[in-house]
């Protein structure tokens, strides 16, 4: 059974245990913004030996110019059509300013790349070896979310944002429903890496635990998109 907007068939967690012992704050390096072919800005910030975005993805082109689909009209989208689309919560623009863009997995393996040049979507191994930097999935979540609740409804457990990644709970597209869930609940992120024919792995925070939970999510489902450098 297929359940979208959460994970699907079983949550597995990553259980790594290895605690760095850099406890230096993360180090930006000096060009520390990137563009879009949009335009969108988005910051560096560096965690042991990756550098990622400290934003979530908000183009809505691929690097040649050719548009994403983006389904405001026609929000449930067949099984079987494997076009890469993206979604704005609830249609309403200004919270795609502040939380970024929902995708599904299609947009990422599109060969016209969504992301900018020299950068990618983080692969599965790369999410683990940054759970594996922070301390491991129990506490990695808090150390990656935004600290209060200007967006992350009560009581956001654990949360330091230490890591500087700012993860935000932008919620989720159902592609059987076509519902927008879990604003402020859930930082839901796809990974590049596929499960089988129908999953690809990705990851959630919520704001009632500090862990991170990496899961199989069946690929027409929305979710955020955090780039690593290539």
């Amino acid at each position: 059974m297929i359940l979208l907007g959460i994970f699907a068939v079983s949550i597995i967690f990553v259980n790594c245990k290895k605690k760095s012992d850099d406890t230096t704050p993360p180090v930006v390096p000096n060009d520390s913004t990137v563009k879009d072919f949009d335009g969108n800005i988005y910051h560096k910030v560096k965690l042991g030996t990756q550098v990622w975005l400290a934003e979530n993805l908000k183009a809505t082109h691929y690097r040649n110019g050719d548009p994403v689909a983006h389904t405001k009209d026609m929000p449930l989208r067949p099984n079987f059509d494997s076009t890469g689309a993206f979604y704005i919560y609830n249609n309403d623009p200004a919270i795609a300013a502040v939380y970024g863009l929902l995708y599904n997995w299609f947009a990422i393996s599109d060969t016209r790349h969504i992301t900018p040049v020299g950068w990618h979507i983080a692969t599965d191994a790369e999410w683990t070896a940054l759970e594996v930097y922070l301390g491991g999935s129990d506490v990695a979540g808090g150390k990656l979310k935004e600290k209060g609740t200007a967006h992350w409804v009560s009581p956001n457990i654990g949360a330091t944002n230490e890591t500087g990644f700012g993860a935000l709970p932008s919620g989720n597209w159902d592609s059987y429903s076509g519902n927008f869930t879990s604003l402020g609940q859930d930082a839901c992120f796809w990974s590049s890496t596929k499960s089988g024919t129908y999953y690809a792995y990705a990851r959630a925070i919520n704001t009632n635990y500090s862990r991170i939970t990496r899961g199989e999510v069946y690929r027409g489902v929305g979710y955020s998109l955090r780039c690593v450098q290539d």
